[in-house]
């Protein structure tokens, strides 16, 4: 019922009482119950017996919708894309909107944490996350957020990216001076050179300082996402370094 309430209307959910029904039970071949089935104009197209884990569920519906956009869908596409263009306020009002009809909707829950970092607002964002049960936290969407929430956290003062520079040029075993290059290049939006510092330092003494870079790298994948290109080809980087 809620994947169909998601739906927006492009799908509606009818209930039958076979036993009220049987004509009908027997012109579907109803052989057992939950029975579903998928009509359009008139005629069943799509269906299944038994119980079904909701992403099944949710790819049945988007058969018989043609892979339509839901409502809930289009406003999170364009959340995402105001966050994208810095626009946390305009962003966050989207999220709120999907939230009110779906509080626990995974996306718009972890865009409105991000809402917070871009905000600085670290209390709400605090407060988002504390209040989160823990089946919700481990959503990728809303893990991805915590994880990028917490490396925001770690950003402290600002490091001169050049005299960390000048430090490794001098003694590229400046392990520490790594570590700070990569937070500060993190930190500046620049997620891939730092991912490639971390692997470097990885790569030169994996166990400095409790394994700290590969910890790190750890954090910012999960900060990215799963299906991230930078967090797929630095899971196989990383990887490599480690069992090699």
């Amino acid at each position: 019922e809620k994947l169909v309430r998601n739906a927006g209307g492009l799908v509606r959910l009818v209930k039958v009482n076979v036993d009220e029904n049987r004509e009908l039970a027997q012109q579907l071949n109803i052989q057992s119950i939950p029975a579903v089935f998928g009509f359009s104009q008139g005629r069943p197209v799509d269906g299944f017996t038994g119980a079904l884990p909701e992403g099944q569920i949710k790819s049945f519906i988007d058969r018989l919708t043609g892979g339509a956009k839901t409502p809930i869908e289009s406003v999170l596409e364009a959340a995402f894309a105001a966050l994208d263009e810095d626009d946390a306020a305009l962003a966050a009002e989207g999220f709120a909107q999907v939230l009110a009809q779906d509080p626990a909707n995974p996306e718009a829950i972890g865009g409105m944490i991000r809402c917070f970092i871009a905000t600085n607002d670290t209390d709400q964002a605090n407060d988002v996350i504390g209040r989160l049960p823990p089946e919700l936290k481990s959503q990728p969407p809303i893990a991805a957020a915590i994880a990028a929430f917490e490396l925001a956290q770690q950003g402290g003062e600002t490091i001169d990216a050049g005299d960390l520079r000048q430090r490794l040029a001098s003694d590229e075993n400046d392990h520490a001076a790594r570590f700070d290059l990569a937070m500060a290049l993190y930190g500046g939006g620049n997620t891939e050179e730092a991912i490639d510092e971390l692997i470097e330092l990885v790569r030169r003494n994996r166990d400095w300082n409790d394994e700290a870079a590969r910890m790190q790298l750890i954090k910012i994948f999960d900060a990215l996402g799963p299906s991230h290109a930078l967090c797929v080809t630095g899971r196989r980087r990383l990887s490599t370094v480690l069992f090699s």
